[in-house]
């Protein structure tokens, strides 16, 4: 079973940078996708970004490019996601999430693709 930890949520103004982590329990992740989605209030939740652990490929949500990079640490078993030029558009909680093992179709991932969800951590972006 894989456990995931998020942290670095928090309020920031509108221009602002945040680094959100996910750390994973239970071994390597090399055999999974991790991922990164958003919940705003209202809205479907959606993918924001998503990284392939055995090769580093990434996907990014439109509404993002240029701004969110994702990245991984494989000692630490662990998934970043930085923010940059945040706008209050972003504002929502933002959760982790692990694929299915052996996860071999889009990087574009959908919920029904995750089998291990973080917590979710709160990112607010004030104008």
């Amino acid at each position: 079973q894989v456990h995931l930890v998020e942290s670095g949520g928090g309020l920031v103004q509108s221009g602002g940078s945040l680094r959100l982590s996910c750390a994973a329990s239970g071994g390597n992740l090399l055999w999974y996708t991790m991922g990164w989605f958003r919940q705003a209030p209202g809205k479907e939740r959606e993918l924001v970004a998503a990284i392939k652990w055995s090769d580093g490929r990434t996907s990014y949500a439109d509404s993002v490019k240029g701004r969110f990079t994702i990245s991984r640490d494989s000692a630490k078993n662990t998934v970043y996601l930085q923010m940059n030029s945040l706008k209050p558009e972003d504002t929502a909680i933002y959760y982790c999430a692990c694929t299915t093992w052996n996860y071999s179709g889009s990087l574009y991932l959908s919920g029904r693709d995750i089998r291990y969800w973080g917590q979710g951590t709160q990112v607010t972006v004030s104008s």
